[in-house]
């Protein structure tokens, strides 16, 4: 009788696999981790880095002045005009007076508007919040507009990135 009943199971066709619940799961699993997901937006700065010491480096000829220079140090900042004029914006318990260093490059970029490019000198210590903040003076500016909204405007969104050589001066 047992050896029948073994007979009989290997006969029987396979039961039918309910996969109810684990739809139901994956109706409402889906939607959930949609809605919960972090979508992130990425920021993209484009930056011209100094090129190695051993390549010669080629200055175009149709650019007589050089571009601006923003020296980043840990008591202040200084702008080094094309023209060779220094401008100090000393750092205060604040922090770095960027909405100074931006007007004095609205200044500059009034003097030649096809100019777009400029250079950041940082001191070696120098943290990475400071960096994206000048680079954010430097690249852009907000004026009100006549209807009364603030529109951004590029003052020199060409960014070449450097370090200060040890004891140099602007």
């Amino acid at each position: 009788m047992l050896h029948r009943r073994h007979r009989h199971r290997a006969d029987a066709e396979p039961g039918e696999l309910n996969i109810t619940a684990f739809m139901n799961l994956m109706v409402i699993l889906v939607p959930f981790l949609l809605i919960t997901a972090v979508f992130s937006r990425l920021a993209i700065l484009e930056v011209a880095l100094p090129a190695p010491e051993n390549t010669p480096q080629e200055q175009p000829e149709d650019e007589p002045l050089p571009p601006p220079r923003i020296f980043v140090r840990a008591d202040g900042l200084t702008l080094v005009t094309p023209q060779g004029s220094e401008v100090g914006f000393p750092r205060s318990a604040d922090g770095y007076e960027l909405a100074g260093l931006t007007s004095a490059l609205e200044l500059v970029k009034r003097e030649d508007l096809d100019k777009d490019a400029a250079v950041v000198m940082l001191e070696p210590d120098t943290d990475y919040d400071t960096l994206i903040q000048v680079m954010d003076a430097v690249r852009v500016t907000r004026v009100d507009d006549p209807e009364g909204a603030t529109v951004e405007v590029p003052l020199f969104p060409q960014i070449s990135l450097g370090e200060i050589p040890a004891g140099a001066t602007p």
